[in-house]
């Protein structure tokens, strides 16, 4: 079964098993994917169209304020494509899992929180996170993001406003009380004042 979470406007994270479900449930993981991607492609051409508007303004000695605003539109887009790094407040978490007992749907659950809270841009383990991206169990344990390979101890790096973004992953039935039920796991979120997200896709 695909669940489905979105950070920002518009990226979603999926998370499912390792092998579609047959019948008409690999259809709908199928039409998901396919979404996902229509997703990214649809902001990839949005970045680029605005891209080309800014250079347009630019070389046409425009007004300053329409600029700024062109190429500040510009800016957010790119940091939701996640084409450039970012660095600002926010928080990092910390989970480990030595017994393999945390799946992809803990990190869905996550992704949608820090979404709520207003989060700019996530990275999981050394993984920019966009429209495009996915999150699946791995056969034999771990997860992967993206195509790639990420095991335990996982890292999530969030940016935005800290004490939000703490105070989401905190609440009654978050993933902080959700880790604690997994035997063995443990989770810790601090807040260091100032997140770097180098990774970029």
């Amino acid at each position: 079964m695909l669940a489905v979470a979105g950070f920002a406007i518009p990226v979603t994270v999926s998370a499912a098993r390792d092998t579609a479900p047959a019948g008409t449930g690999t259809a709908r993981l199928v039409d998901q994917v396919g979404a996902l991607g229509a997703d990214g492609r649809r902001l990839a051409t949005e970045i680029d169209r605005l891209e080309r508007e800014r250079t347009a303004l630019a070389s046409a000695t425009p007004d300053r304020v329409t600029l700024a605003a062109a190429s500040a539109r510009a800016d957010a887009l790119a940091v939701l494509a996640g084409t450039v790094p970012v660095a600002g407040p926010g928080v990092e978490l910390t989970v480990t899992d030595p017994r393999g007992n945390i799946g992809a749907d803990v990190f869905v659950d996550l992704l949608q929180e820090l979404r709520d809270a207003g989060a700019e841009a996530i990275e999981l383990s050394g993984v920019r996170l966009a429209a495009e991206s996915y999150i699946v169990n791995r056969r034999g344990g771990g997860l992967t993001v993206d195509g790639t390979a990420v095991a335990a101890p996982y890292t999530v790096r969030a940016i935005g406003d800290p004490h939000t973004l703490a105070e989401a992953m905190r609440f009654p039935g978050g993933v902080l009380d959700t880790v604690a039920t997994r035997e063995g796991a443990t989770a810790r979120v601090t807040e260091p004042g100032r997140v770097e997200i180098r990774a970029v896709r």
